[in-house]
């Protein structure tokens, strides 16, 4: 039998968020269609008071009809989130100390707290980090702040695209050509905006085909789109721009599936987003992974439905 269970989002305020393609807002949504109940709070909600974690929550409404997606905030109040049952953790990268920290704090919760994505794992695992334990399936990368190591890496490769460590939505990713001068005045941009290395990868032609993302639930992959970048982009993200189409998986599709299913079921990283160009994969995305309202728009498959099913399986009595 299943009961109704207590479920808060940690997330950003849903007035900033584009709900028509919003992931968590689907997610939301599908809960509260089961008649669980939803609340919000935000990072700067969360407390740790006297060895309890606390947050100034609220319960969420939500209702969508005729491609109108709405929401009600209701009175916050201080509550223990021991209370809850699930804690999905949907705040978006970047991935930095106010992350980091909301992680050792949601990790204090009780086990009888089921927090979605795992907190220990997801801050051990930054997707552009995380990805490296499967170079195998890579392409050529090199992680560094090192002037002599990435023009040798360029030297060697010619064309690379040059990545912020912990970026997200393709924002600040540059495609150094072989014949580009640009190279220097790109890293000193970087070495004067933080003190984290770059991630620098060989340029995938396959990119122009599109860059496949494909969500696993509990390691298993359940939907996929391709993201076709547009004329003139080399970033195919939906952020910038790029145009989901529907897809298949191939069978080297699976290979990498299948390689990295393992681990990704051991470190309770339940729902993820991965990206492949060609044959390769180039990032495992534990944070906030988006696409499935894209995947039911091209392929009417409800992975919301299917995570709900999945979670509530946990707590069937």
């Amino acid at each position: 039998m299943m009961r109704n269970l207590n479920i808060a989002f940690l997330m950003d305020p849903l007035e900033k968020l584009d709900l028509k393609g919003d992931t968590t807002f689907a997610l939301a949504l599908e809960a509260q269609k089961r008649k669980h109940h939803i609340s919000f709070f935000t990072p700067e909600d969360l407390i740790f008071s006297n060895n309890d974690v606390l947050a100034n929550i609220c319960k969420l409404e939500l209702s969508s009809s005729n491609n109108l997606f709405e929401f009600e905030y209701h009175k916050a109040i201080t509550k223990p989130l021991s209370k809850y049952d699930v804690i999905m953790m949907r705040q978006d990268p970047p991935f930095n100390m106010a992350y980091i920290s909301a992680t050792h704090i949601l990790e204090k919760l009780p086990k009888s707290t089921l927090v979605v994505n795992n907190p220990f794992e997801v801050r051990n695992c930054p997707e552009k980090i995380f990805v490296t334990n499967f170079s195998h399936l890579m392409p050529k990368t090199l992680i560094s702040r090192n002037i002599h190591a990435i023009k040798e890496f360029r030297k060697k490769f010619k064309d690379i695209i040059i990545k912020p460590l912990y970026g997200n939505g393709g924002q600040g990713i540059f495609h150094i050509l072989p014949e580009d001068e640009n190279l220097n005045s790109v890293l000193e941009m970087f070495f004067s905006q933080n003190k984290e290395p770059l991630m620098i990868q060989e340029y995938l032609k396959d990119v122009r085909n599109g860059d496949k993302r494909i969500i696993l639930l509990n390691g298993k992959a359940v939907g996929a789109i391709n993201r076709i970048p547009k004329i003139g982009e080399s970033r195919s993200n939906m952020h910038v721009g790029g145009k989901p189409e529907k897809t298949e998986l191939t069978e080297r599709d699976k290979f990498i599936c299948n390689e990295i299913s393992h681990s990704l079921i051991k470190k309770e990283l339940y729902f993820v987003g991965i990206d492949i160009i060609g044959d390769y994969i180039t990032e495992i995305n534990v944070t906030s992974p988006t696409g499935i309202r894209e995947i039911k728009n091209l392929d009417s498959i409800a992975i919301e439905e299917m995570f709900w099913d999945f979670i509530e399986k946990k707590f069937e009595i």
